[in-house]
């Protein structure tokens, strides 16, 4: 392999003529003669045992290693010749081959040294040689031609989708593998598509607009060289390649003489003809020939997908055979045997892809449900831990002592020191982005309201009744609480219960406040509300500042406590439970916001499964979601929450809730709901299309059979005649080749 080094508008004389290179297969041999006199490799490999050197390039030499692993016999190129090395330039070949790697039509790079001394890199090795000692022997044949075109075709077109241009095709850069697969190299002088720095190319294989030191790389130089190559295959010879050129050439002084003479020798000299008078090759394959090697590159076709879809076009239109069906039996046969088969496999795709599509969906709500699950536990335990810690100051504590007891107009320093401790916590609160609590409120050991913010009359009653002073997890009737009732000694969240301003479901985090320098004894309860709905409001908006939940979803909050014996599954905060809807509803409707006797006792079962193991320890995840939930608030708005649900539950730690998430089921479908659609419109445009094309192959039977087709048919050949190659050349071809 060998790595033209790159040159620039600015380089001119004697030593640059020797830039643009013209490799055959002497050239190969001699190199090979070469490096058969370089005695011991450069260097060592890791890995590698090197074997024996098998070429010799402008910059180093290639030897022959076996891969100690696994035995695989490979290239590795050592750059021993380092004066002069641009290692930029140099860089290009292992950068570009990298970025193809994944081409079986290009040699592949499997490993790369730059750090060794000297460096290499090591590439597949192909035993058959290159090209250029094949067409040594002479021409190949048509079909062998065209093969090998359409491979190395295939592999420019992999190269220019990744944005490569190759700029120096020649049958020296193309090496053939084990089974005689044509395999691209040398990637020296290639170029990006948006790079500007100029590339030389080989005589006889470079366009005539490539040899010009100011112009700017193009596909078009490829296409070139594409028709260089397959008109070398096919004749023996490059075009325009003759004794007097070579010696025309070789008696140029400068690289920009040689360069301009060759520009003249394209550009001016007689039309390459010899690919038309070889066996094989018809009026399409030497019409591409000469389209490749159009002087003007806007008449030549623009790149090499162009080229390969003409071969391919070819190929097909030969294979094609004058073979008329028979009859309208066989199609209908054949549709009516395929009709039911395709329909029970479109069923089977639907039934499969609704299974899988609703899997994927409660999957994802089964994470949402725990994410949302876990940011309410970590919101209720971080103002928990916030008011442990305002509990602690020892200033509050001893506060209470002095004045929890007097009388409210003596208890102004408490009071003041309260308001500053909330207004720094709701500071923050603010700065955070979380909602406000809807209140603060200080108990003594007795139950009796000393402190609220804000403030109500509520203040100096007696509230040890409630769950959130004695942590019981119930409230005890208001005149009937136990001599014994005690404050509690450690963090508590309370039962939800409605409140009485806004109807929504509030709870109270409260946390002891203990005496100064004495742990044991409570001498106070320190406490704050907040609603139920807020907490799911923050994740809401925690979730659009992610732009996340793009599917709909809706969130609620469940309360899965017993009252009474059984659960209710009292809906303790929804989307939909504003203060607007809740004033609207009247007392008997507050029932209906509740899932018993809303929805199907089996997802009723599921979830008392779900919560009875989650507080066992070892939950049971198959009953953590349902393809069958009813909103309660359906019964409210039936527009918006009506209809069935899918839905996902994850326990709220040790509260007695239940996070739900739900999307709607005919939206999580909807994707396989159109797919089957479009599928059976398909159908019935392929059915209607096959009866179509079976009765115009009838009718073309019909005309070619009779005798005013035969009539037609002889008319059309002799007014047509001149015309039936460009027509069949246009047919083949794709739209975007054209000039």
């Amino acid at each position: 392999m060998q790595i033209a080094r790159e040159t620039s508008p600015a380089d001119s004389g004697e030593n640059l003529i020797d830039q643009t290179l013209s490799q055959d297969a002497d050239s190969m041999e001699r190199a090979r003669a070469q490096s058969s006199l370089a005695g011991a490799p450069p260097a060592n490999v890791p890995g590698y045992r090197i074997l024996k050197p098998i070429g010799e390039g402008k910059y180093g030499s290639v030897w022959l290693a076996r891969e100690q692993n696994t035995g695989k016999h490979v290239a590795i190129k050592f750059y021993t010749h380092r004066r002069g090395v641009d290692w930029s330039l140099l860089g290009r070949e292992v950068e570009k081959l990298a970025v193809l790697y994944t081409s079986r039509s290009i040699v592949g790079l499997l490993a790369v040294g730059w750090d060794h001394d000297p460096p290499y890199y090591v590439m597949e090795y192909l035993e058959n040689g290159s090209l250029a000692s094949s067409l040594a022997n002479g021409p190949l044949p048509t079909t062998e031609a065209v093969r090998i075109a359409t491979r190395i075709c295939q592999a420019l077109v992999h190269a220019h989708g990744s944005g490569i241009l190759h700029c120096d095709l020649k049958p020296a850069n193309i090496l053939l593998d084990q089974d005689f697969e044509p395999r691209l190299c040398d990637f020296g002088q290639s170029r990006l598509a948006d790079e500007h720095s100029h590339a030389l190319g080989t005589l006889y294989y470079m366009a005539p607009e490539q040899a010009d030191l100011r112009a700017v790389p193009d596909a078009r130089w490829d296409v070139y060289a594409l028709g260089a190559l397959i008109y070398h295959m096919l004749t023996g010879a490059p075009p325009f390649r003759t004794e007097e050129n070579d010696k025309r050439l070789n008696a140029a002084r400068t690289l920009n003489d040689r360069l301009n003479l060759y520009r003249q020798i394209v550009r001016q000299g007689p039309k390459p003809v010899a690919h038309r008078k070889v066996a094989g090759v018809d009026p399409q394959l030497a019409e591409l020939v000469d389209r490749c090697l159009a002087p003007d590159a806007s008449r030549r076709l623009t790149n090499a997908q162009a080229v390969l879809d003409r071969l391919v076009a070819r190929e097909r239109f030969r294979a094609r055979r004058p073979l008329i069906l028979l009859g309208l039996i066989l199609p209908l046969l054949l549709l009516c045997g395929i009709a039911p088969l395709a329909l029970e496999a479109m069923n089977d795709a639907v039934n499969t892809a609704q299974s899988n599509l609703t899997r994927r969906a409660m999957e994802s709500d089964v994470l949402s449900a725990n994410l949302l699950a876990e940011s309410i536990k970590r919101e209720l335990d971080d103002r928990l831990t916030e008011l442990e810690g305002i509990a602690s100051v020892e200033e509050l504590q001893q506060a209470v002592v002095d004045y929890a007891d007097k009388p409210k107009a003596d208890r102004q320093p408490l009071l003041t020191l309260l308001d500053k401790l909330k207004g720094k916590s709701d500071q923050h609160r603010r700065w955070v982005g979380r909602s406000d609590d809807a209140s603060w409120f200080l108990l003594d050991a007795s139950g009796y309201q000393r402190w609220r913010d804000p403030m109500s009359p509520t203040v100096d009653r007696n509230w040890s009744h409630r769950d959130y002073f004695h942590g019981g997890g119930f409230d005890f009737p208001k005149d009937d609480v136990p001599v014994d009732v005690h404050a509690i000694r450690e963090r508590n969240v309370s039962i939800a219960y409605r409140g009485t301003s806004t109807g929504r479901y509030v709870v109270a985090l409260s946390v002891p406040v203990f005496a100064p320098n004495d742990d044991r004894r409570v001498i106070g309860v320190l406490a704050r509300t907040l609603s139920l709905s807020s907490l799911l409001q923050d994740y809401e908006k925690s979730l659009r500042s992610q732009r996340s939940d793009g599917v709909g979803r809706k969130f609620a909050i469940v309360d899965s406590r017993a009252l009474d014996g059984r659960r209710k599954w009292n809906l303790l905060a929804h989307d939909w439970m504003s203060d607007e809807h809740l004033a609207a509803i009247k007392g008997d409707d507050i029932a209906k916001l509740q899932l018993i006797g809303v929805a199907p006792e089996a997802v009723i079962d599921d979830l008392e499964h779900f919560v009875q193991s989650s507080r066992s320890g070892d939950p049971t995840y198959e009953y953590d979601r349902t393809r069958h939930y009813i909103d309660p608030v359906g019964q409210m708005d039936h527009a918006t929450y009506g209809g069935v649900w899918l839905a996902a539950f994850s326990t709220v730690g040790n509260t007695g809730w239940v996070a739900v998430v739900q999307e709607r089921k005919d939206g999580a479908l909807r994707a396989v709901e159109e797919l089957q659609s479009r599928m059976l419109s398909s159908a019935i445009g392929a059915v209607v299309l096959v009866l179509v094309l079976v009765a115009g192959s009838w009718w073309l039977i019909v005309i070619v059979l009779s005798d005013r087709g035969f009539r037609w048919l002889r008319f059309g050949r002799r007014r047509h005649s001149a015309s039936v190659t460009p027509q069949l050349t246009s047919l083949t071809s794709r739209g975007g080749d054209s000039a």
